[in-house]
Order: C-alpha cells, then sequence, then structure tokens
C-alpha cells in the first residue's frame, strides 16, 4: 500500500542551489502517491466501514433501522453517514426480505391455496421517503463541496502569484519576511482543492518558496530559528507515527497517517544534516501502518473469498434439494429442515466480495424460491391426504379415551405414550380441524396423567416410613457388638436393610452413605479379630519352622518377600487405571470398585510385612 510522502521546501542558506533543491523536490515527488492509489485506499476504507457498521446496525428491526437513518439526517452530516445510509438500506431490505420468505412459508405450510392480500409496508415507505431526502442531500452537498475545492484552488493560485511578486519587492527583509510568513499561514488554512490539481498546485507553490528563500537571503539567526522550529515539528510528527502501531483499528491509524504525511508535508525545512534521518524514522513508521492496513485488507478480500466459496457449496446444496423433487409428505419435511438449515448457515456468512455478493444471493434466492414452488404444488396436489389423517387422528383419541380411566398404571402408560408416538408420525390435518382434535386428544391423555400423578403421591407417606425404620437400623448397626455376632450378624444386618423399601429420592443417597459407612465398620471390627488370630497362628508356624531349621524359615520368609512385590505391582496397576477411568462418563461405580480392590490388597501387603517381621524378630 503507497502513502503520501511529504516534500521538504528548501533549506534556508541554500540560496544558490537550487538545481539541487528541484532534484530533491523531484526526488520526493517520484514516492509520493498516485491519484490511482489514493482511489484504490479510499475504496478499502469504504469496505472497512461498511464492516464496522454491520456490527453496528445487527439485531435492530425495520422500525428501528428506519428510526436510526431519520436521526442520522437530523445531524446535517451527509458526508459522515454515507456508508451507514447504505448498511441501514441493506440491512432494512435483508429483514424485508426474510419477511416475505417467511410469509410464503407459512402459506405452503397452511396449505392455504387463495393469495392472501398484500398489506403495504409503513416502514418501506418511509425509509424510501428519507433516502430520497438523503439524496438530494448528498447531490447538494457534493456539488457545494466541489464548488468550495475550485474556490480553495483559485486563492491558493493568488497565493503563488503573491510569492513571484515578493522576489520582485523593494521592502526590507524584515517586511518581505512576515509577508512571506502571512502567505504560508493564509496557505495552510485553505481547504482541499480538485483532486487533479493537488501535484501541480504543490510543485508550483514549493518552486516559488524556493525562489523566496533564494532571493530573500535570511539572516544566519532568522534561518536557524525557523529550522529548529521545523525540526521540532517534524520530530513530534515522527512520534505521532509511530504511536500509531499501538492503535488496534487499523483503518483509524491509516487513516490519522495520512493526516499526519499532511502536516510533515505542510512544514517547512530543517537543517540538511538532519533532513535524511528524519525523514527516514518518518517513513520507518509510516511503512508500519501501511503493512498493516494492507495486511488487514488482504485478509479481509480472503474472508470474503472464503465467505463466496461457502456461499457456493450452500447454493448447489439447495439446488440439488430442487433438483430431486420429494415425493412424500416425509421427505418434503426432511427436505424442508435441509433448506431451513442452508438458510441459518448463509446468514451466518459475512458478505463475498462486492462484484460477486448479490450475484451468490440471487442464485441461493432462486433455489430456495423454487422450492417452495415445488412444495405448495405437491401439498395442492395431496390436500386430500388431510381427511385421512383427521380421521386416523380421530381414532386416536377414541384409544386414549378408553383408557383414561384405566388403574393399570404401567400398562395404561406404555398405550398412551404409544398413542402419542403414533400421533406424530400422522401428517397434518386441516387449519380448522387440527386444534380441536388436538384438544381432545390431549385432554384424555391429561386426564389419565393427572389421576396417575394423585395417586403416586400417596406413595411418598411409605417412603418416609422406610427412611425412618433405614435410620433406627443404622443406629443399631453403630451400637452393635460385632465382636460376638462376627459375619453372622453383619449378614443378618444386611438382610434387614434390603427389605426395607424405597426411601425419598433427595435422601437417597445420604441414608446409603451412611449404611455404607456403618457395614465398613463392622466388617473393620471383624477383620481386625481375624487378623489378630491369623498373626498369632502364624507366630505358632514360625516357631515350629525355627525347630526344623533356618532353610525352611527362609523359604517361608522369601515366599512371602516375593507376595509383597507381587501385591505392590498389583496397587500400581490398579491406581494406573483409575487415571485412565477418569476421563470417561459414568465411570464412578468402576472407580469405586477398582479402590475397594486397592484397599483389600494394600491390607493384604500390611498383613504379609507383619509376618514377615515376626519371622525376623522384630
Amino acid at each position: 500500500m503507497s502513502t503520501i510522502k511529504s516534500t521538504e521546501t528548501p533549506e534556508l542558506e541554500q540560496v544558490s542551489v537550487a538545481e539541487d533543491a528541484s532534484i530533491e523536490i523531484v526526488e520526493q515527488i517520484s514516492q509520493t502517491i498516485t491519484p490511482e492509489e489514493l482511489s484504490d485506499a479510499a475504496v478499502e476504507q469504504d469496505e472497512q466501514s461498511e464492516v464496522v457498521v454491520e456490527y453496528q446496525i445487527a439485531g435492530k428491526s425495520k422500525a428501528e433501522l428506519v428510526d436510526m437513518l431519520a436521526f442520522l439526517l437530523e445531524q446535517d452530516l451527509v458526508d459522515d453517514i454515507r456508508h451507514y445510509v447504505e448498511e441501514i438500506k441493506t440491512a432494512f431490505y435483508k429483514i424485508h426480505r426474510q419477511q416475505i420468505d417467511a410469509a410464503k412459508a407459512e402459506q405452503a405450510e397452511g396449505e392455504t391455496v387463495e393469495q392472501t392480500e398484500v398489506t403495504p409496508d409503513v416502514d418501506e415507505a418511509r425509509l424510501k421517503e428519507l433516502l430520497k431526502v438523503y439524496r438530494e442531500r448528498r447531490d447538494r452537498a457534493a456539488a457545494e463541496s466541489e464548488r468550495v475545492k475550485e474556490e480553495n484552488y483559485r486563492l491558493k493560485l493568488e497565493i503563488i502569484e503573491e510569492l513571484k511578486a515578493l522576489v520582485s519587492s523593494e521592502e526590507t527583509i524584515n517586511v518581505t519576511f512576515t509577508r512571506f510568513r502571512e502567505l504560508q499561514a493564509r496557505w495552510k488554512e485553505i481547504g482541499q482543492v480538485p483532486q487533479s490539481v493537488v501535484n501541480d498546485l504543490w510543485e508550483t507553490y514549493n518552486l516559488h518558496v524556493e525562489h523566496f528563500y533564494d532571493f530573500v537571503k535570511i539572516n544566519k539567526e532568522l534561518r536557524d530559528l525557523d529550522l529548529k522550529k521545523n525540526y521540532e515539528a517534524k520530530v513530534s510528527l515522527c512520534e505521532a507515527a509511530e504511536a500509531l502501531a499501538e492503535q488496534t483499528n487499523v483503518v483509524e491509524a491509516f487513516r490519522k497517517l495520512q493526516k499526519l504525511h499532511d502536516q510533515w508535508r505542510e512544514t517547512g525545512p530543517v537543517a540538511a544534516d538532519q533532513k535524511d534521518a528524519l525523514w527516514e524514522r518518518f517513513k520507518a513508521a509510516s511503512s508500519v501502518i501501511n503493512r498493516r492496513h494492507q495486511e488487514h485488507f488482504e485478509a479481509l478480500k480472503q474472508e470474503q473469498m472464503n465467505n463466496l466459496e461457502a456461499k457456493t457449496a450452500l447454493c448447489e446444496a439447495a439446488e440439488a434439494l430442487v433438483a430431486t423433487v420429494p415425493t412424500s409428505h416425509k421427505e418434503w419435511n426432511k427436505a424442508n429442515e435441509r433448506l431451513i438449515e442452508l438458510q441459518a448457515q448463509w446468514r451466518t456468512i459475512g458478505f463475498a466480495p462486492k462484484r460477486d455478493n448479490t450475484k451468490i444471493y440471487d442464485r441461493f434466492r432462486t433455489a430456495c424460491d423454487r422450492f417452495f414452488e415445488l412444495k405448495h404444488a405437491f401439498y395442492a396436489e395431496v390436500k386430500g391426504d388431510m381427511e385421512q389423517n383427521l380421521a386416523q387422528k380421530v381414532a386416536l383419541c377414541e384409544a386414549a379415551e378408553a383408557i383414561q380411566d384405566s388403574e393399570d398404571w404401567k400398562g395404561a402408560t406404555e398405550r398412551l405414550l404409544e398413542l402419542q408416538a403414533q400421533w406424530k408420525k400422522i401428517g397434518s390435518v386441516s387449519r380448522r380441524h387440527a386444534d380441536a382434535v388436538w384438544q381432545r386428544f390431549r385432554a384424555a391423555c391429561d386426564h389419565f396423567f393427572e389421576r396417575k400423578s394423585a395417586h403416586f403421591a400417596g406413595v411418598e407417606d411409605k417412603f418416609a416410613q422406610n427412611l425412618a425404620a433405614k435410620q433406627a437400623l443404622i443406629e443399631e448397626m453403630n451400637s452393635a457388638e460385632i465382636s460376638v455376632g462376627g459375619y453372622d450378624m453383619i449378614k443378618e444386618f444386611q438382610r434387614r436393610w434390603s427389605e426395607i423399601g424405597f426411601v425419598p429420592i433427595k435422601h437417597k443417597d445420604e441414608i446409603q452413605k451412611l449404611y455404607k459407612q456403618a457395614v465398613d465398620r463392622l466388617f473393620a471390627v471383624v477383620r481386625g479379630a481375624d487378623r489378630e488370630q491369623s498373626l498369632n497362628r502364624f507366630k505358632e508356624r514360625v516357631s515350629s519352622l525355627k525347630q526344623s531349621g533356618d532353610r525352611r524359615l527362609r523359604s517361608e520368609r522369601e515366599k512371602l518377600y516375593n507376595r509383597v512385590r507381587q501385591l505392590e505391582q498389583q496397587v500400581s496397576t490398579l491406581e494406573n487405571n483409575i487415571g485412565f477411568f477418569s476421563k470417561s462418563k459414568g465411570a464412578e461405580a468402576l472407580i469405586a470398585e477398582v479402590e475397594e480392590k486397592i484397599a483389600k490388597t494394600k491390607r493384604e501387603i500390611a498383613d504379609t510385612i507383619a509376618k514377615i517381621r515376626l519371622i525376623d524378630g522384630e
């Protein structure tokens, strides 16, 4: 992306080097952006404005969009609202078209043969009136802008003529220089001129500024002061250009850069030994912004090409639906759902390139319109099927009413669910019967299920009694002397627990947890007693082995040691498996089972180590 470069005025002391100054001017002008590049940059900025406005107006209704346009016109800023007006119009007619499509779809679903009268769209009429006002203002503003630019061009030509006159002036240097500064100030205050004369006008002005500096031969002190002031101004412009690299809005940064270039060009010369370095710094900062600007619009263009490819694929999918005409109600419903899905996908895709956007939309719209035409024709032919559908639904109503007072809760529930499934499979009926037959069927179903709910409400009292019984059993288990009853007592507790029925669902997990804790405590006590007895028996065996010699004792120890290693390996494997189980859904029960195995294996490891210590005499 090209950038508008600055053309420096000649240095104040270069009185007799007009040729070198002219070469400098020619070199800098060769770096200036061409009118064609300026036009391209404007187009890209317009495209960016469209993208920004699209998000600003998203989600608004047609009336809100018209109100927004009316508000913008009240501001009387025709040049600033051009992109907003175009995007409001596009968004309005997008909604307008969707409403028409929805009306067509509703007409097709209702199988209405006669055409409905189109209601005048008040919002559209108001929109057209506002657009007419906007175009009139825009045309007047454009004409006024061109008139102002021509007037500015005339005024700047007058300033150039006055600069020419200064060269032959017989006034003192101070008076002449003061007049020169006044002419520079007037030049900067005058606004834009026609684009076609910008470069020629600036080159002519710059040439006569050179002639003036050569003519007046300003004294050294005044020249140094002027150069210093210009240097400070250009350093500030460099800093401002470098700061733009941090701005997130790339297009806004590019626009600000163009203004900085205008200011640079209007700023006077600096010392010769500072000029090149200062310009290189400003040019380097400009290159960063230009590169980001170019990359931004290249990415935008690529995104639009991707959007075009995606929309082309949707067009092909819609055309495929039209090419294969469904022959049944079920197939039409499936095809209709597919087309609605394609339309939903279409709305999620952004703009295609401008040259293709309208064309690809018309292609998709044509396929959709053809689909609904075929669908309407199909239902016009099969309208008689609706009477058959009505008869089937009446039969389902009678079947539901026959069992609505049944007390076979399970069987009747299954039958009603079956009838409801059949109802869903039957096609539509005419609108004048649809609501009545549905209310009849629904009333029979509701009557049964209300009776069922009332019946099972009494079951809750029994659940509360079961909860109290289980709580009492847990208290008994917690206070039991298990060392006397042992495993038989635990089994008896488990049998009694299983005989108690269900509890309220909100207490299910809590009471089950308390029960498990009580059972685990009882088993822990019994296992502790068993472990003690096992160790005592092993002590007697160790004593017997010691009498038989060290060889049998070492063999026994080695066997126990190997058993510990084997059990530890099992624990490691089980713990590793838990890591895999935790990543899958519904693995809680499996994890609990594995954790129980780990705990049991660890207890066996502890018992085996205790036996090894008995052999070692610890």
